[in-house]
Order: C-alpha cells, then structure tokens, then sequence
C-alpha cells in the first residue's frame, strides 16, 4: 500500500457554490491508465480539450475542458489532471463522486485504476509541490498568503516571495554561513593557533557583515509581517467621546450609529480599512464607564471592549477636549488611562487622541497628548493615520521590494542574528576554544537558516503550515 504522501489526490479548487466555472484537480504518479478510463481517450500533454463525460449508465455528466500536465512538468511535480466545468455545486460533486467512482472501480483482470485515490487535505497540492521541490517553504507559503491577501501591496509583495525574492536573500546568507563554516573548521586541527587564524581570515568582518545582511532583510520581512497580518487597532475611550465618529471617518462610510447619547455603542463595531496597502482592522468598543452608571446589556459592552483592549495590537484612547475642563471626566479619563495601562499587553502602543477640535478654541487643546483632531472635520486624520503606521513599525513609501512574511520567518531570522552574535561575543573575548565556539555558533545560524526554507524541517511544522490552506490548491 502506498504512503499517504503517495496516494493519488482530487479536490473540487474552486469555491463552493454557483459560478460560471468550477475546477476538480487530481493529482498523482502515472496517471495514464486511468485518464482513459475517465475520458476515454488519450489528452495532449498541456492543451485543453473538450471532453464529454458520462456516467456508467451513458448519461452525461457534463461538458468539460480536460488539461493534462504529465510529471514532472507540473505544479505538484506529479502527473497532474484539471477538469473545468460548469460552476454548479451539483454537477461539479457528481464529477468528483464520479471521479472516485472510476479510479476504484474493478475493470478486466479485476485490476483498478487507482485504488487510494482520495480527497486532498487542506494545502495538500502545495505540500507536494514542496515536497518534490518544486518550491522552497517560502514560496509555498506565499501561494497562502497571496490568496489571503486583502490589500494590493499584500498581494504584490506575497507574488514576490513567490517568485523566490524571499528565498534568494536566505540562500545568499546561507552560502556565507557555509563558506565561513569552511573557514573556520579547517582551523580546528590547529587549535594552538586558532586565534591567528580567526584574525588572519577576517572572521568578525564576515560576521558583521552577515549581520548587515540579515538585518536589512529582517527590515523587509517587518513590514512584510504588517501587510499580511495587518493591525488589530481598537478604539477605546468613555462615552460619548467620538468612537464611533473616528470609526466612521477613518473607514469612509457611516459603519456606526452616533449620536449625542452616552452609551450607544453597546457592542464592538468591526470595519477593515487600509493605510498605504497595510490592513488595519479597526473595532470601535462600548463607552468605557463604571458599572454603577451603565445598564445590564451596555455592561456585556463593556466587558466585551476590556477583552478587546486585551488583544490589541495597538489602541486608539480617545479624550473629549470639550469635556477636558470638567473634574469629574478628567479625573475618570486619568483613571481609565491608568486602567488600560494595566489591562493591554505590554508590548502594544498606546494612542492618545484629543477628539472635538471643531468644539473648542485650538489654544485650550492639551499639549500633554500626541494628537488633536476632529473626526466631525476630517482635522488632524492624515497626521493620526501616519502616526498610526509609525507606531506599528512601517516604513511609509517601503512597498517596493517588500517580501510577504510570517511571525515564524522573523523569529528564525532572529535567532540567525542571535547566534551571529554569540560567535562575536567569542571572538571579542578571544573565549577557548574559540574555533570550535565560533564554528558552533555558525553552524546553529546555519540551521535556522535550513528550517526556514525547509531544508531542515519537522512533519509536525508542515503539517501546521499546510493545514491552514484551503483545500484544492
């Protein structure tokens, strides 16, 4: 019996419901036997055909385009089959059950076609695309990520991790690591002279200048990180302060309800707006007040914004400068800024925004926070969307050259560095034996380098990276 790697796979790869066109692709080793048996007639390697296929009793299925990649000329590296059909959930899933039927079916001799052949797991045709290489990790996560891709500069910058942008500068480092690994191991049969030789070679300026390396790709893969995970930027403030105005002005449309009455925001609004191609998902929460003042459903609000003010990546505090003369609101406003400080991660930036600039004379707006504006006006917006990019760590005018990234790729390029570092740290101290330490410390950068592009890779990481694909592709 084959390995699952090997069974032979098909997939409906595209999406579920009415359409003009829907998609079966099957993908396996030596195909040939049975794409007779389905067709009934022999296909021209890449060159759509049309084809009628019926079912066992004559009747046909449907009319479809047949295209046949023969190995190793294809996607996956394997023999690769696309049926394009007519776009009906119906019909498509009588081709697929129809599929299946005829690869298991007995034939003359009692033979079968292609007895394993099953339905693909999620991501499973890019998986094997890695796994007969014909992309790198990188790219393959790319396929992922460019379809997920919710802003063009997304889009544009997983294409160019596809295209192997990414990869090119991993390997580049990777062949560095090497020749210096060479270097330095060569020494190690003269350990009485380790220290001339790590001198007379140069290794700290190969080291530094490799750091150089990781840490302007390390700048690309930062921002590669925002275009593809975006910002959880939440809206926080008392009632009445102009949330749900910010909401509305920075999204362009009315999303939310306003109106003059504290507490009319009763649950979290969501809207996905954009800022320079980077997704900025922004949730406008319930005013933030004791329990006392507030009703039993404005209290779910309530709770509800203190467990998004949790997850934030970042979060927008909004104050009332019309209100700013009051005790009672300054006191409260002092005391939830305290309250938020406690409650959001540490690592998430704060926002302090003085909102109603249109409601009170310019000179009295507070010098003790970062921005005036008017959401009512559109005052101060451009600069608050600046700031809101520079506090998440973009690089404004930085689109170009971008590469898509993962939380995974930049920790694995951190721990390149860290590594870098500690065989400096030896150098420096001149710490024996520093040959063997610093040939060590390499060779651990080298291995984080291998599991980022897959060289070196455990089934447990593929198998969570692949998982998250649609099925089909």
């Amino acid at each position: 019996m084959l390995s699952q790697r090997d069974d032979p796979i098909i997939a409906l790869a595209t999406p579920p419901g009415r359409g003009a066109i829907g998609v079966i692709r099957l993908s396996g080793k030596n195909l040939n036997d049975y794409l007779i048996q389905l067709l009934k007639q022999k296909l021209i390697p890449r060159t759509a055909q049309l084809v009628i296929i019926k079912d066992d009793l004559g009747l046909q299925i449907d009319q479809v385009l047949a295209i046949y990649f023969p190995a190793p000329h294809s996607y996956t590296g394997e023999d690769i089959l696309e049926l394009q059909g007519h776009g009906g959930s119906v019909v498509l899933q009588m081709l697929l059950k129809h599929c299946l039927h005829v690869a298991q079916k007995n034939y003359q001799n009692n033979q079968v076609c292609l007895p394993y052949l099953r339905i693909a797991h999620p991501g499973e045709f890019t998986e094997r695309a890695y796994l007969n290489q014909k992309m790198d990790l990188i790219q393959s996560e790319a396929v992922a990520d460019l379809i997920d891709a919710n802003t063009e500069a997304a889009a544009r910058s997983a294409g160019r991790s596809l295209e192997g942008e990414f990869s090119k500068s991993v390997f580049q480092i990777n062949d560095k690591i090497i020749h210096l690994r060479m270097q330095i191991e060569a020494c190690l049969d003269f350990p009485e002279e380790d220290i001339d030789f790590i001198e007379q070679l140069q290794i700290k300026a190969q080291l530094i200048s490799i750091q150089e390396k990781i840490s302007n790709l390390l700048v690309k893969a930062e921002q590669g990180r925002l275009l593809r995970d975006g910002i959880k930027l939440v809206i926080a403030g008392q009632p009445n302060v102009g949330k749900s105005s910010l909401l509305n002005a920075l999204s362009g449309a009315d999303v939310a309800i306003v109106t003059s009455i504290a507490g009319t925001t009763r649950d979290v609004l969501s809207q996905s707006v954009q800022i320079e191609g980077v997704p900025i998902y922004l949730m406008d929460t319930a005013g933030l007040r004791s329990k006392q003042e507030a009703d039993e459903v404005e209290k779910i609000g309530i709770l509800r914004a203190w467990e998004q003010i949790g997850k934030a990546d970042m979060i927008v505090v909004m104050n009332d400068l019309s209100r700013s003369h009051e005790l009672n609101y300054s006191l409260a406003q002092n005391d939830l800024l305290a309250a938020i400080q406690t409650e959001k991660n540490k690592q998430t930036p704060l926002i302090i925004v003085n909102n109603k600039l249109d409601a009170v004379n310019v000179e009295l707006a507070s010098t003790m926070v970062e921005l005036n504006i008017s959401a009512k006006t559109g005052e101060g917006l451009l600069q608050l969307k600046e700031l809101i990019l520079e506090k998440a760590g973009w690089v404004s005018g930085s689109n170009e050259g971008v590469v898509i990234a993962r939380t995974r790729h930049i920790n694995a390029l951190q721990l390149v560095n860290k590594h870098l570092t500690e065989a400096l740290d030896c150098i420096s101290r001149q710490i024996i034996p520093l040959d063997l330490l610093v040939a060590e410390e390499c060779r651990l950068a080298q291995n984080e380098l291998s599991k980022l592009t897959g060289i070196f890779t455990s089934d447990d990481l593929l198998g969570e990276i692949f998982s998250r694909f649609c099925i089909g592709k």
